[in-house]
């Protein structure tokens, strides 16, 4: 017998190295049983416990019109949306309430404009206090052309803004316009006192040289 058959043989004999014998699976431990609840702590905090809520109702069928998508949730119910707004120009005119004359002399100057559109424009200003008007009167000769043409242009734009607004502004509106009117007959007081007074004070000067005085 060669040494290859010995091989063989001793190869059959033992099942080789893929026949080792299988050890068995173990057993899977039982699962331990789970510990005991522990009675309640008096410290303990208690979760409140809620009673079963009631389905909810479903809406009613839409029977035209608006349908309010809460009104069965127990909100308070959704107000319709306002009506829009009418923005129609009013057409309110600025200086309506003023006399047709105004009794007030602009101060010699020389600038080149329309005095008495100016005074009217003026007179009818809503933007401009009492005194500013007073004060822009006073110092006309010391404006320069450019000035007088750039007021004329604001007061121009302020009746285009104002003529703009829609009816929701007139009452108010017509509460400035009286007392615009009111402020200017003022005004015109004013001035024809101190006209009068530099008419007294000319008169005495006059008086005065005729005395030698």
């Amino acid at each position: 017998m060669t040494m290859n058959d010995d091989n063989q043989n001793s190869n059959q004999a033992g099942g080789g190295d893929d026949n080792y014998p299988i050890p068995p699976t173990p057993p899977t431990p039982p699962t331990p049983p789970a510990p005991p609840i522990p009675p309640a702590d008096d410290n303990q905090q208690a979760y409140p416990v809620y009673p079963p809520q009631p389905p909810t109702q479903p809406f009613p069928p839409s029977q035209g019109g608006y349908q309010d998508p809460y009104a069965n949730s127990g909100l308070p119910p959704t107000p319709p949306a306002p009506p829009e707004e009418d923005k129609t120009p009013a057409n309110f005119k600025l200086g309506e309430k003023l006399p047709a004359t105004l009794n007030i002399t602009i101060p010699e100057n020389d600038l080149d404009f329309e005095q008495d559109y100016f005074l009217r424009l003026l007179a009818g200003s809503i933007s401009l206090s009492k005194d500013e008007k007073k004060r822009i009167i006073e110092s006309i000769p010391k404006l320069k052309q450019s000035q007088i043409d750039e007021l004329i242009r604001i007061f121009e734009e302020e009746k285009v803004k104002f003529a703009s607004l829609s009816e929701k502004h007139v009452a108010q509106l017509e509460k400035l316009a009286v007392q615009q009117y009111n402020e200017w007959m003022d005004i015109e007081g004013e001035f024809q006192q101190q006209a009068r007074r530099k008419e007294e004070e000319i008169k005495a000067d006059e008086i005065r040289k005729k005395l030698g005085l």
